[in-house]
């Protein structure tokens, strides 16, 4: 019951704060116009942008009031400094995007920066399982920087590269999938519940991760409500804080990339899909929007916008289910069953584009 209350309260913080920057987002007219890059829009009138702002909010609240919890086990306090710091680096580039369009090589600067800022205050992945039995270390090869406070800052040279990696990937994985109302919000909110099960329900049991967790899946739940087609407000770029939680929260539990991988394999599969097809054949930059995504591809086959966002949301839930209820060998079986997924999609969707 501790854990519906405190999902009640991230879910109830979101709804007043989406409301809030809704009203904020009219009246300085930070709105998506379907008159603006067109061939990337499906909606017919101007939404309001921000929205990512009312989700970052709300967790950031929602992290004061419950942090007596979320620091009474595996998460150190500069870890949580590390990833509210990083979130208000991505949602200020998401605002200063919503509002003044910055072109994709500057919006880059601000997921790098939070990235960087979540690694300097301790967070990154020193190993990862193998499915095949023990574990993978990567923090063999690390330099102590400076001390602060009497706690030792290191460059882990492979740990912190993968770490930037990975968030970098989830990061844009999430921002390609924004196409659709509440895809991102829901899938997002599936991927918090899922490790806070994966946290609370199996040998792995951090119930301090799993309360950050459900904060963050309560969070989206609450903008949920106003995102879900017909949508009253996007998430706006400051949604990329979306992905960069739930790569955190992989890493906070413990390494879990392979159930983050499994809940974002289709938006991860797609984002390698179309950066390959714009750059290899259209010959164009990778970040030059079209509506060639699987999201998009969904509602040519003949899917209403629900459908497709429910078919997604499906896949998502069953494939996050799998990590909570079978092992790593299990896991990589799913992940490549995921993969022959994606290809039987691309190939249905190519012959009915011929």
């Amino acid at each position: 019951m501790v854990y519906f209350f405190i999902f009640g309260v991230a879910f109830l913080l979101a709804v007043i704060l989406t409301l809030l920057i809704k009203k904020i987002a009219l009246k300085f007219g930070i709105v998506d116009d379907p008159r603006n890059a067109p061939e990337r829009k499906i909606q017919i009138k101007p939404i309001p942008l921000l929205g990512g702002t009312a989700v970052y909010l709300a967790f950031a609240f929602g992290v004061l009031i419950f942090k007596d919890q979320i620091l009474s086990g595996s998460i150190e306090l500069r870890n949580l400094i590390g990833v509210i710091l990083g979130g208000l680096i991505i949602i200020l580039g998401g605002i200063l995007d919503d509002k003044f369009n910055l072109p994709a090589k500057k919006q880059i600067i601000f997921p790098i920066l939070a990235t960087l800022v979540a690694i300097f205050f301790g967070i990154g992945i020193d190993f990862i399982t193998n499915p095949f039995g023990g574990l993978i270390y990567l923090d063999q090869v690390k330099f102590q920087i400076i001390t602060l406070g009497g706690i030792p800052y290191f460059i882990s040279l492979f740990s912190d590269l993968f770490t930037l990696i990975w968030l970098m990937v989830v990061i844009y994985a999430i921002k390609f999938l924004d196409g659709l109302d509440g895809l991102v919000s829901g899938v997002s909110m599936i991927g918090g519940l899922v490790v806070a099960g994966l946290c609370l329900l199996t040998v792995f049991f951090q119930p301090e991760v799993a309360t950050l967790a459900i904060i963050f899946a309560g969070a989206c739940a609450g903008f949920l409500v106003f995102n879900f087609h017909p949508a009253k407000i996007f998430l706006g770029e400051a949604g990329s804080f979306c992905g960069f939680m739930l790569g955190i929260l992989a890493i906070i539990s413990g390494g879990k990339i392979a159930t983050t991988l499994l809940i974002l394999g289709i938006p991860i599969l797609d984002l390698i899909w179309v950066v390959f097809r714009r750059v290899l054949v259209d010959k164009k930059a990778p970040w030059k929007g079209d509506k060639k995504h699987l999201h998009f591809r969904l509602l040519e086959l003949g899917f209403s916008h629900r459908g497709a966002v429910l078919l997604l949301y499906f896949i998502a839930l069953i494939f996050g289910l799998v990590t909570i209820f079978f092992g790593s060998l299990a896991k990589l079986i799913a992940l490549i069953i995921l993969v022959i997924l994606m290809i039987i999609l691309a190939i249905i969707i190519t012959k009915k584009e011929k």
